[in-house]
């Protein structure tokens, strides 16, 4: 892994197959780190003819955090957001998109394929319609529009959402917790065994714990907003992957997306919480695949 400068940040990214390949970006979610996006899933993506780069978004893992700008009071941004004033934040989505197209510049790239997942399909949105130049395809995963009428996510998730990081210094309470968290969203369906979730709960532990940022990042979600009028400006090739069983961001979320981009595909896994699991690998990349050779097709 390697750190590069990228829209006045440093930002830890990581790249699998031949530069020459098609290039595809990675974004994650809230608080995830680069590794959530499993090596396993990069190499599916590598053997589909890509070159696959992951990062860590601003405020995570081993990229530029923001801790000298303090804590946002986040009822306060929800408050703006609902009365339609504009709240007061330490970053925005659209500052988390620049990043990540800087990045594409930094690595000499013009444009790539985009993948994001969770607040990381909110980011691809904004790249999308921010900066469609630089972007070839999207792909938005168990994300959401930001339209305030949709679905809540359910109390379970809400709560694990919502509740304070152990202290770093209690690692077998951080470890619980994060079980617990990725057992709540991803659902009965594909749940990673115990063990193996542990695994990752302390790899990534042991990698960057800040849970700090987290807040920074809620903030810039919550502050977003609805984004369904400028989704209407995307114009490339589009796919949005939904589980039908999420509980962080309802399915309809990502219905929502799909009927707010003209042309979007929209695949629904039955089973499929909030996460991206091993079983569905292969459809998912398939699938991703499929929607950047559309790029290549010329416009009717």
């Amino acid at each position: 892994m390697t750190q590069i400068e990228a829209n006045g940040i440093s930002l830890e990214y990581e790249t699998f197959g031949p530069a020459s390949g098609e290039p595809l970006l990675l974004v994650m979610g809230l608080g995830a780190q680069l590794t959530l996006w499993a090596e396993p899933f990069c190499q599916q993506l590598v053997d589909k003819g890509f070159y696959v780069i992951r990062f860590d978004n601003r405020d995570v893992g081993l990229s530029s955090k923001f801790g000298h700008k303090g804590i946002p009071d986040l009822m306060k941004i929800l408050e703006a957001s609902m009365t339609g004033q504009k709240p007061e934040m330490v970053y925005e989505l659209k500052d988390m998109a620049n990043d990540a197209v800087a990045l594409l510049g930094a690595l000499n790239i013009p444009a790539a394929h985009i993948v994001g997942a969770s607040m990381g399909g909110m980011i691809v949105q904004h790249m999308a319609f921010g900066h469609p130049e630089k972007v070839k395809s999207m792909t938005s995963i168990m994300s959401t529009t930001g339209h305030a009428g949709l679905n809540p996510a359910s109390p379970e998730a809400m709560a694990v959402l919502m509740s304070p990081a152990p202290d770093a210094s209690d690692v077998d309470a951080v470890v619980a917790r994060g079980i617990q968290a990725q057992t709540t969203i991803a659902g009965p369906v594909y749940a990673k065994a115990p063990e193996d979730l542990e695994k990752d709960v302390l790899r990534d532990f042991h990698r960057s714990f800040y849970p700090e940022g987290v807040l920074r990042q809620m903030a810039a979600v919550v502050g977003d907003g609805d984004r369904r009028e400028r989704l209407a400006k995307v114009k490339c090739p589009t796919l949005i992957i939904h589980g039908d069983i999420d509980p962080l961001v309802p399915v309809d979320g990502g219905r929502d997306t799909a009927a707010h981009i003209t042309g979007a595909e929209y695949l629904e896994f039955e089973g499929m919480g909030h996460s991206v699991p091993e079983a569905l690998y292969g459809p998912i990349v398939s699938a991703i695949a499929t929607n950047t050779v559309r790029a290549a097709q010329p416009a009717e």
